[in-house]
């Protein structure tokens, strides 16, 4: 599968563009449309230089495709476009999480993942709102970014 464009717009539309590298509410030097490293495998740091809406949307673009291929691997129930549009804005925003470990730190460790492989939709859809914060705070955008996750999966 790959993200619809309501998808894209919904990530785009709660990420916003930035020329210039910008710390995230979770303190990750960021630029563009969130993007954490950059094609190359190179980690953006608060030094590197302005970028074009084109350089973003190409690095949009390579950060969508790892952010899909994450979500197939570790999504093992059938979804529809608008729940894998949900979990690939979630995935962006939040990590995937592929590791070792079972701390939660983004959609692989997850209650959302374990409760959707278990084919709980609904009880999956209600895991969104939880992902709130960043450094221990609500983030009024994250209520938002949840919110309109949880409502493209139940579509």
């Amino acid at each position: 599968m790959k993200t619809s464009e309501k998808g894209q717009t919904l990530i785009k539309k709660t990420e916003s563009f930035e020329s210039r590298p910008y710390r995230c509410p979770a303190n990750i030097p960021s630029i563009g449309f969130g993007t954490t490293r950059y094609p190359n495998g190179k980690a953006v740091t608060m030094y590197d230089p302005a970028i074009t809406i084109e350089q973003a949307n190409a690095y949009f673009a390579h950060d969508l495709e790892r952010f899909e291929r994450d979500v197939i691997s570790l999504v093992k129930v059938p979804v529809t476009q608008s729940q894998f549009d949900a979990l690939v804005s979630f995935a962006y925003n939040c990590g995937s999480d592929i590791d070792k470990d079972t701390i939660a730190e983004g959609l692989g460790d997850s209650t959302l993942l374990k409760k959707l492989n278990a084919g709980d939709y609904k009880g999956a859809a209600d895991e969104f709102p939880k992902w709130n914060k960043a450094a221990g705070k609500v983030q009024p955008g994250l209520v938002k970014r949840r919110a309109a996750e949880r409502d493209m999966f139940l579509a």
